[in-house]
């Protein structure tokens, strides 16, 4: 009986995300590592999506859940070294792109001003790359001892912790718009010429008032 069939999906779903290479590329078509592993647990998706994991990491995921290995599905990419990213300082205008493009936090700047890659952290995802308006990154191969396990892991942390802080922030900004509307509808409550514009752009809009 293959490995598989002895495992929650949660539990399958963590050992094939610790095989998988943590790029958080979205090469896969998930949203990162942890998704497709997940997509995969349930039968959803199939091994060979992970162009960084390459042949290797479909062997490993072969093994992992007792199934023959596949060839790397062209669709989601080639195999091919693994990259990090260099931001050409000079030619860097600070318009933030890059930042909000990386998955795992690892390029530090603040707007107009010059960013740089913290390249220990860099996981090769290129996601930058198109990001990025005046064409100002480059990309480097990988030292081989930073695809290891260790990186791996660090990666994968990184990539939760900010998509923890991003649901944060949007959560935040949610209920700043919600005091906002709250703080306009009780304005308008007490204001007869307000409450008689929000119901005439209710009406327009065909919503009740």
């Amino acid at each position: 009986m293959a490995m598989a069939e002895n495992m929650s999906t949660e539990s399958l779903a963590e050992r094939i995300d610790a095989v998988l290479p943590q790029t958080q590329c979205e090469q896969c078509g998930y949203h990162g590592c942890r998704p497709y592993a997940e997509a995969i647990a349930r039968g959803e998706a199939p091994i060979n999506q992970c162009p960084p994991g390459g042949s290797a990491g479909i062997a490993r995921l072969a093994a992992l859940l007792g199934r023959e290995p596949l060839p790397l599905n062209p669709v989601h990419g080639v195999e091919k070294p693994r990259m990090l990213a260099r931001i050409v300082e000079a030619d860097c205008i600070g318009c933030t792109k890059c930042i909000q493009a990386c998955p795992v936090d690892a390029i530090v700047g603040a707007a107009k001003l010059m960013h740089t890659v913290l390249a220990d952290d860099c996981t090769g995802c290129e996601l930058c790359v198109p990001a990025c308006p005046v064409d100002c990154i480059a990309l480097e191969p990988m030292p081989l001892a930073q695809i290891d396990d260790a990186h791996a892991d660090q990666a994968r942390m990184h990539f939760r912790r900010r998509e923890a802080r991003l649901t944060r922030e949007r959560a935040a900004r949610e209920a700043e718009l919600a005091a906002r509307k709250h703080a306009v509808d009780a304005g308008a409550a007490n204001n007869p010429v307000l409450a008689a514009l929000a119901h005439a752009r209710a009406k327009s809009q065909g919503t009740p008032p």
